[in-house]
């Protein structure tokens, strides 16, 4: 598991997994919504990636995610049909052997009427061995968790309530603070003097967003940093700078 830095900073990746995705037959709703999630509670989403349904593909990005990073998020592939092999490839990336787990058996049970347990639902309780399960207050079926990896349902709305069952088990860093400054005027007017901001505040971070306004050229530049001190000091800078160059 990767280090955390001396900001306390926690961090995250997020692994896709789909035919769908790719081919652009479903389109994706969760990496903003995670990527927002993870903010609001401190924690820092580095990298994601969107993988099709091929086992060595998954194990691949799912050991070298886990590997960097604090905490491992995945969405896709555990589902009942045959194509629903991010369990099995979780399993194998790990090393463990996997099985109907009596744990989410049990679940599934509870919520389908006698006899509706097919064997394909049967599917969604398969384990890898050692997993903790994800609470899916939505339809049931469990997600799971094996070390630091959080593998959760494709489906937005079961995917975002696993989410809220994760969340008081993950440790989080300082937040990230930010303010926005917006300025009537193009982006390449204030760009030599917003390296020179970053580079006196290193520990934030200094983006500018060109826009059109009404046909004109205008920049939003969002400040960000964990240090409130140190945030209100820069976005000072950027205000004057904009001053200045509009002056």
């Amino acid at each position: 598991m990767a280090e955390d830095n001396a900001q306390n900073e926690v961090t995250a990746g997020f692994l896709v997994i789909g035919d769908e995705i790719l081919s652009g037959r479903t389109k994706d709703k969760n990496i903003g919504f995670l990527a927002d999630y993870l903010t609001a509670i401190g924690i820092d989403l580095c990298e994601v990636r969107i993988v099709p349904d091929i086992r060595e593909k998954i194990v691949e990005a799912v050991n070298e995610l886990r590997a960097r990073y604090t905490y491992v998020f995945t969405s896709g592939g555990i589902g009942p049909t045959h194509d629903d092999i991010t369990a099995d490839s979780m399993a194998a990336a790990f090393g463990v052997s996997i099985d109907v787990d009596p744990r989410a058996r049990a679940i599934l049970e509870a919520h389908y009427p006698p006899g509706q347990l097919t064997a394909a639902r049967l599917r969604m309780a398969r384990i890898p061995e050692g997993a903790d399960l994800i609470e899916n207050p939505v339809s049931k079926a469990p997600g799971f968790r094996i070390g630091n990896v959080h593998v959760m349902a494709g489906v937005p709305s079961i995917m975002q309530a696993m989410m809220d069952s994760i969340a008081p088990t993950l440790k989080t860093g300082a937040k990230m603070l930010s303010n926005t400054v917006d300025a009537a005027l193009p982006e390449s007017r204030l760009a030599e003097r917003l390296a020179e901001i970053q580079q006196e505040f290193p520990e934030t971070l200094i983006g500018s967003y060109p826009r059109t306004t009404d046909g004109r050229f205008t920049t939003q530049v969002v400040i960000r940093c964990r240090n409130e001190d140190s945030l209100e000091r820069a976005t000072k800078k950027v205000e004057e700078a904009v001053r200045q160059a509009l002056a």
